[in-house]
């Protein structure tokens, strides 16, 4: 079987749109990971490959692309990047038109993470065709739906208690090993107060200027708290007052507010602590709210020891005496979660990632490749 260069692949899934369905409209064309994972499916059982779809909500499936060793299985490596991208309604068409410019392949989804599918699976690829094949140990590609919105696919795959000694989940880190990223925390609070006519203010309670008062307090006093909570990878724990909705109109004064937060939290960090904080904090200052929890299921922070063999090995290989940390959350965390180790890694930049002109370095997803094929060639 003859393969095409990373950047055709490449060029080839950008074409093929993949918009998580969660941000477009029932029954739009471009919506699903489907037309990616039958195409990788295709490429994968033409060079031999056991091929396997995992269904994860009807007509959206995880896809595993598995290469089995020559003898007895001795431990399994996991290569897990998704396969959907974000996206929005009104999108022009040139993101799903990929570019190559001065040595750039642009399109949606290039860096994140399309890239980092063509990195892994074309590793696996040259391995299958072309040799040789690790004597003891199993690589299976994983490519995985919904990232972008509830990781459906990865909690589905950890939850079907599937079991390897190393995970790497693509995202773009600019092929630097990250062995910690932080965890994400949606908070909702609700202020209460009493409507009343516009021109009788005096007769009600006013819940916008209530909610006001929470928003500084979290904004300067709690943000200035958690820069003392610094973790050596990942920097401070974050917070941030996403928005705010509150009353109907100007002639009444508004019963209740509402605003949203996005909370970074730091290894060992819990919801239970975190809420903890917000109420001591509001009552401290005498301000009265009602707190939640509004994610709909946990996006724990990541950390794994880089000095286990496998992520040593993997660091190794990379040329990397030391791991990083990274700012964002991802799939990489729900698999540790289940017991497998974990760390993220593939070409390209996240500062490209979820923008209208996002791109990836052709040099960076060869060298990718390169260090894939070194890795895997490593093992026993």
């Amino acid at each position: 079987m003859s393969l095409v260069t990373p950047s055709q692949f490449l060029a080839e899934l950008i074409a093929l749109p993949s918009v998580n369905p969660a941000f477009l409209p029932k029954g739009d064309i471009r919506a699903g990971e489907h037309r990616i994972a039958d195409y990788l499916a295709a490429t994968a059982a033409k060079a031999g490959l056991d091929i396997e779809f995992q269904e994860v909500t009807p007509q959206r499936r995880n896809l595993l692309v598995r290469i089995t060793p020559a003898g007895i299985v001795k431990q399994r490596i996991l290569l897990a990047p998704h396969m959907d991208t974000v996206g929005e309604v009104e999108m022009p068409e040139r993101l799903f038109s990929p570019e190559l410019r001065g040595g750039r392949m642009y399109g949606r989804g290039a860096c994140d993470t399309k890239g980092s599918v063509v990195a892994m699976l074309m590793a696996l690829l040259t391995m299958a065709t072309k040799g040789p094949r690790p004597k003891h140990t199993e690589i299976i590609f994983a490519g995985l739906i919904d990232e972008e919105n509830s990781q459906l696919g990865s909690r589905s795959l950890a939850a079907s208690g599937f079991k390897a000694n190393l995970a790497i989940v693509g995202e773009p880190t600019q092929l630097k090993v990250v062995t910690a990223h932080k965890g994400d925390l949606w908070l909702r609070v609700q202020t209460r107060g009493k409507s009343a006519h516009g021109a009788k203010p005096h007769l009600g309670k006013n819940a916008v200027h209530l909610m006001a008062k929470i928003v500084d307090v979290i904004e300067t006093e709690y943000s200035k708290d958690l820069k003392r909570k610094t973790h050596p990878l990942l920097g401070n724990a974050t917070v941030n007052v996403g928005s705010i909705q509150g009353g109907t109109q100007p002639n009444i004064v508004p019963a209740s507010c509402t605003i949203s937060i996005d909370r970074r939290t730091l290894p060992h960090e819990t919801v239970a602590g975190v809420l903890r904080e917000l109420r001591c904090l509001f009552a401290k200052h005498g301000l009265r709210a009602v707190i939640s929890n509004s994610k709909g299921a946990p996006a724990p922070s990541l950390e794994t020891d880089p000095k286990l063999p496998l992520v040593k090995s993997f660091l190794e290989t990379t040329g990397q005496t030391s791991s990083i940390g990274a700012d964002f959350f991802c799939d990489a965390a729900i698999l540790a979660a289940s017991g497998i180790p974990s760390v993220v890694f593939g070409p390209g930049d996240i500062a490209q990632a979820h923008t209208d002109n996002e791109w990836i370095s052709v040099a960076m997803l060869n060298q990718a490749v390169a260090q894939f094929m070194r890795f895997f060639q490593k093992q026993p």
